[in-house]
């Protein structure tokens, strides 16, 4: 097991702890750029490491009664099926080609850099959706975003394995500005469990995991994610958000005009 993965582990599941971002924003773009790990191979193995990580998690929110399961349905509807077509695509283009891992290269970046919008505006956004209740969906209209939007999501995981965390929880806070903090915590977690799982087969059929590395990822930010969670509590919330979005963005570029 080479230790500088189980570090690198750690090190992901610490920032995960202390802010709240989710790894595939932080470990796909870790191991693309610093070890260089091939992209398709760096999503599926992120994948099947979301996948665990996210399964323990649903468990404990559905203890606490935090998962909305109607709204989980929703996004499921459209997600699965676009996690499907989009392994079936991968896998007729070839993830190993040279023009597709570019592509993927691209995909990762513009997700780091969606994760950044979504880190800093998603306060503003939904103090903007509060006071215009009237742009707030409803019924049909919002089942229907709802789907499409999972649909997206589904696309957008299967690609670049970025996209459940803060961009999923964004997109539940502005279509169900009404659920708490835990509620929109549960409910993007326990969709993105099938969503990840189905994902991470898909790539797993298509050969572009790499077991040793998910265990040594797996050691390393176990722990990382409990200290982290302590930590984040002596440190100033928008210090440790500021200095994570220049982070992301400068992985984003280095991933997006990197020849």
């Amino acid at each position: 097991m080479d230790v500088s993965f189980v570090v690198s582990g750690f090190a992901v599941g610490l920032l995960v702890g202390m802010t709240g971002v989710g790894g595939g924003s932080l470990m796909t773009p870790l191991l693309t750029l610093l070890f260089g790990v091939s992209p398709a191979v760096a999503v599926g193995t992120d994948l099947a490491f979301a996948s665990i990580t996210k399964g323990v998690g649903t468990f404990t929110h559905r203890l606490r009664g935090t998962v909305h399961w109607d709204i989980v349905r929703r996004l499921c509807i459209g997600a699965l099926p676009a996690a499907l077509l989009a392994s079936l695509s991968l896998k007729y283009f070839g993830t190993l080609n040279q023009d597709i891992g570019q592509l993927i290269r691209y995909m990762i970046g513009g997700s780091v850099l969606l994760t950044v919008v979504a880190l800093l505006f998603k306060r503003k956004m939904l103090e903007w959706i509060t006071a215009h209740p009237e742009r707030q969906l409803q019924g049909r209209s919002l089942a229907l975003a709802t789907i499409v939007s999972g649909a997206v999501l589904g696309v957008l995981v299967t690609i670049s394995s970025i996209g459940a965390g803060a961009i999923g929880a964004t997109v539940l806070v502005l279509l169900y500005p009404r659920l708490t903090a835990a509620e929109v915590a549960g409910t993007d977690i326990a969709y993105a469990v099938p969503l990840t799982a189905i994902a991470a087969i898909g790539h797993w059929w298509l050969g572009s995991i790499d077991w040793n590395l998910l265990l040594a990822l797996l050691v390393g930010s176990l722990p990382g994610i409990t200290l982290g969670s302590y930590v984040a509590r002596a440190v100033p919330e928008k210090l440790l958000r500021g200095l994570l979005a220049v982070i992301l963005v400068t992985v984003a570029f280095k991933l997006i005009f990197k020849s």
